[in-house]
């Protein structure tokens, strides 16, 4: 199997006198030069081939024209583990620089901090899922940069789900959030140096942004298809069946039912102290979910929601990737444990992920129809049909942002 190049390993291949690329499809070509201050936001998985971290090789090729680090959700080095966890600036001992925190008292790079750089690099890997916020700290720092005339580098990576997954409703205007800040579907299949340009160009956000494009990738490609290392890139994503998943079962940090945070397979399992499981997986079995298998299962969280009690639901195993539909295998979960436990499922209350006010399910749904739909025990085929139309428009505007074949 011939290995793919991240964005990483070719600017580490080619060298760091410049960047040549181009700024998405119909761009304009251009070999820039990363100035003399230079920024860096990575987290654990910004990782090169042979698992040398990005700072380490930034700060041997660029020495002291690295001036400053930043990192996003979960710290620089993936130091919080749970979810929802602010974390502050600090001075990293080892390469001796400060580290500016972009999920704590800013999301966004701060002015004063921009104003001391003439490029941020961004090499950040993604979960192809819209509610996974280090695209979104992206989108900030692609605002920041383009008010503060910053030349902005993106790394390019590859989506773990590969390029052809796209599902689900494109989320509405009135329940953007830190989970959405602009409209997506939940699996959009697109990596972030595509989805950089999308946001530049679509939203007419105008950073000078240069994406340094992977070799070798291709849209079919699901990351074990690269030969690349994986590296959780988050502390609840060890493996990548749990990125498979999360699509879906990222629905459940919305209600009282355990995703399975504090336990070894987050996300690939998920219940509650109050489910019989053999009843659950019996009731899922009817819905003939395409690619995937349950298995009755039992749990019990180290941390969490019912953390160190005795937790029951099931297991997905993704038995057939290319059929598998991970967003509604999550919608059919919830309508399932709705019929089932009617009085016992519940909606949290708000904040979620900075949002104050709507409820963190319809904000990790991008609308409340599909929560209401839920309720109403719609059929899953028709949920699944109110989204058609809306996903149509979306996948008409991507294919101009489709770097790969």
């Amino acid at each position: 199997m011939k290995k793919v190049l991240s964005g990483l390993d070719v600017f580490r291949k080619n060298g760091f006198q410049g960047l040549g690329g181009l700024e998405g499809l119909g761009g304009l070509e251009g070999r820039v030069g990363l100035g003399e201050r230079v920024g860096l936001l990575v987290h654990p998985a910004s990782v090169a081939d042979d698992l040398t971290h990005a700072v380490e090789i930034f700060k041997g090729k660029l020495g002291k024209r690295l001036v400053c680090l930043m990192g996003p959700q979960h710290g620089l080095y993936g130091e919080t583990q749970d979810n929802m966890i602010e974390w502050k600036d600090f001075h990293e001992a080892t390469f001796g620089l400060p580290v500016y925190s972009l999920y704590g008292k800013s999301r966004k790079p701060p002015k004063e901090v921009l104003e001391t750089l003439d490029t941020l690099v961004i090499d950040l890997q993604d979960v192809g899922a819209r509610y996974y916020t280090f695209i979104w700290t992206m989108a900030l720092c692609l605002e920041a940069c383009a008010e503060q005339k910053v030349q902005l580098v993106v790394l390019d990576r590859p989506n773990p789900l590969g390029g052809l997954k796209v599902e689900g409703n494109v989320s509405l205007e009135g329940f953007l959030s830190f989970v959405g800040l602009f409209p997506l579907p939940p699996c959009y299949g697109l990596t972030m140096g595509e989805l950089a340009c999308w946001l530049n160009r679509e939203y007419r956000i105008n950073a000078h942004l240069t994406v340094v494009w992977m070799e070798g990738w291709k849209r079919r490609m699901v990351f074990s298809d690269t030969g690349l290392p994986w590296v959780a890139p988050s502390p609840n994503m060890p493996r990548l069946q749990t990125a498979w998943v999360y699509p879906g079962m990222c629905l459940l940090e919305g209600t009282n039912i355990s995703e399975a945070r504090g336990t070894t397979l987050p996300f690939e399992m998920f219940g509650a102290p109050f489910i019989r499981p053999w009843d659950l997986v019996r009731e899922l079995r009817q819905y003939s979910l395409p690619g995937v298998v349950f298995r009755p299962c039992y749990f019990q969280p180290t941390f969490h929601k019912f953390h160190g009690e005795l937790c029951a639901g099931a297991q997905l195993h993704v038995m057939d990737w290319e059929a598998f539909k991970p967003y509604l295998t999550g919608i059919a979960i919830l309508r399932a444990i709705h019929k089932l436990y009617p009085d016992r499922l519940q909606w949290k209350s708000p904040p979620y992920e900075y949002e104050y006010e709507k409820l963190p399910i319809d904000i990790l749904f991008g609308t409340d129809r599909i929560r209401q739909q839920i309720e109403l025990q719609v059929p899953l085929s028709e949920i699944e049909e109110s989204w058609a139309a809306g996903l149509d428009e979306f996948l008409k505007i991507r294919h101009n942002y489709l770097h790969y074949e």
